[in-house]
Formats: structure tokens, C-alpha cells, sequence
């Protein structure tokens, strides 16, 4: 994220609207922007593209949440959404969701700046851990393509496990590859030719 970070607040009262944005500018150097009517709120949003999106939304219902969540792209960017009361059980929800913060009882403004830098501490989490989850998965991916290629190689060749993963290896540094792409070239290969 930028330096100076761009803030949407999803807030119909227009003094609350006042309020958290006097909050936020005195919290930080920030470009605050204030939606007052949910109406296309999901193209309102993408159209101002901010880093962060706060929401105030009093007592939501699971179809206010549901579109909320949608409109403001909590998988993009951390959202928080600050809502009156327990609202029966959809903070498990919201959290499922993707949002990065669940507040009950309310948007305070003298709460805003530590929630919005747990919403985005929170966020930044959530992103580091879905690359890791990616990456685990593609490298769990490719050890298999990886272990069916010395599969071949050793029904081919007569070879061992070790002889076939190091011919593997030599392939890929000769042909200035990845071990993982010669081994898919490999299972391609052999799939055709049975």
C-alpha cells in the first residue's frame, strides 16, 4: 500500500460522515472519500479503487452483509465494517466473508485509527497467507508431475529413483529449465505414446 492511503466510508448520516472523516484526518495523512447512498456501491467503489473501505452499518442483515462484502471487495483490500449491535451471529459470516474487521457496537471516531490498522495488519496476514497457500499447492503439484515423470524415466530406463530425479535435473539445466517443466514434458510425452 501507498504512503498516503485512500479511505471510502460507507456512511449515509451525513454528520457521522462529517465525523469520521475529521476522525481519520486527524488520525493520518489519508484521501478519504464518503459514499452516502449504497445504490451501485460496488461500481462506486472500484471507480474510486481505495486501499481500505469502512463500513458503518448500523444493524445489518445477511443480505445487507452479503452485498456489502461483494460491493466493497474485501479480498482486494481490507474492509471493516462497524455494525450496532451482536446482529445474531454474522460476525462469524462477515469474517468468512473476508472482511478484515468485525466491530460491534458502532463507528467511534476515536476508534477508527486503531481498527483501521488492525483491519489492515489483519489484511496483510490474510494475503501472505493465501501466497503461501498458493505456492505450497503449486509446488505439491509439480512434486507429483515431478514423481510420475521419474516414474516413466524408471519404467524407460531400468533405472533407480535417484538416477532417474538426476537425470531430470541434467535435463533441465541443459535445456535451462525448471526440473518441474522437463517433468511435465515428460508425462506429456509418455500419455501420448501409451
Amino acid at each position: 500500500m501507498s504512503n498516503r492511503l485512500t479511505i471510502v466510508v460507507v456512511e449515509e448520516d451525513r454528520d457521522r460522515a462529517i465525523s469520521i472523516m475529521d476522525a481519520l484526518q486527524a488520525g493520518g495523512d489519508f484521501d478519504v472519500h464518503v459514499i452516502g447512498n449504497v445504490s451501485a456501491l460496488a461500481r462506486r467503489i472500484a471507480a474510486l479503487s481505495p486501499d481500505v473501505v469502512l463500513i458503518d452499518a448500523g444493524n445489518p442483515t445477511r443480505d445487507m452483509l452479503e452485498e456489502l462484502t461483494l460491493a466493497s471487495g474485501p479480498l482486494e483490500r481490507p474492509v471493516a465494517m462497524f455494525v450496532g449491535g451482536a446482529a445474531g451471529g454474522l460476525a462469524r459470516e462477515a469474517i468468512e466473508a473476508g472482511l478484515s474487521a468485525y466491530v460491534v457496537d458502532g463507528l467511534h471516531p476515536d476508534r477508527l485509527k486503531p481498527v483501521l490498522d488492525a483491519a489492515i495488519a489483519r489484511f496483510q496476514m490474510s494475503q501472505q497467507m493465501r501466497r503461501e497457500l498458493i505456492e505450497t499447492r503449486r509446488a505439491l503439484e509439480e512434486r507429483k508431475v515431478i514423481d510420475r515423470a521419474k516414474g516413466v524415466l524408471m519404467k524407460a530406463r531400468g533405472i533407480d529413483e535417484a538416477a532417474a530425479y538426476a537425470l531430470l535435473r541434467k535435463a533441465a539445466m541443459d535445456q535451462g529449465r525448471r526440473v518441474a517443466e522437463v517433468a511435465e514434458a515428460i508425462v506429456t510425452t509418455a500419455g501420448l505414446l501409451t
